[in-house]
């Protein structure tokens, strides 16, 4: 491996890890946050304000994410949200939806940056930073290139974003992924 394929590999050796929420209960965490200051605080009182949506029958609570959230390690709390009906609906950026969540489903991964690192030796590297996560410039292309493959099998005409996304998991689950 040459010095060049290395630093590339060294700048994405660390995978970015999806929380399960599954795995443990975080409910002590949160009540102890109770008795602390600053967003500690704001934590446990948003945790409140979500279970009393999820008891109100009337209340129909809404996931709204960014896209980078997505890379940083948190699709599977959003998926768990919505397999455990915890959510009535998602909105979501197009970064999210395309560039993380599909992306992720086509084999590929996201990656911690370790401390600051000149863009431009990314950019040699075709690496992209998403905040303090890299991601593989080519695997992307990569995604754009499939997104083009999905668009191009369909009829020509205008379709909504759900319809779209409906095609993009149809394609899927038609296991063209690796």
């Amino acid at each position: 491996m040459n010095a060049e394929s290395n630093r590339k590999a060294q700048l994405l050796a660390n995978v970015v890890e999806h929380v399960d929420i599954t795995a443990y209960d975080a409910r002590p965490v949160i009540d102890a946050m109770r008795k602390m200051s600053f967003s500690s605080r704001d934590t446990a009182r948003a945790a409140d304000i979500f279970n009393m949506a999820l008891e109100d029958k009337a209340c129909s609570p809404w996931l709204v994410l960014a896209g980078s959230t997505s890379a940083g390690g948190c699709m599977h709390v959003y998926r768990d949200m919505v397999k455990f009906g915890m959510v009535d609906a998602v909105v979501a950026t197009g970064a999210s939806i395309v560039d993380m969540d599909f992306f992720e489903a086509l084999g590929f991964q996201h990656y911690q940056a370790e401390g600051p690192v000149d863009d431009n030796v990314l950019r040699e590297h075709y690496i992209d930073r998403i905040y303090d996560t890299y991601i593989d410039e080519e695997e992307l292309q990569t995604c754009d290139h499939t997104i083009l493959e999905i668009a191009n099998r369909l009829e020509p005409r205008g379709y909504s974003s759900r319809e779209f996304i409906w095609e993009m998991g149809k394609w899927l689950a038609e296991g063209n992924a690796k």
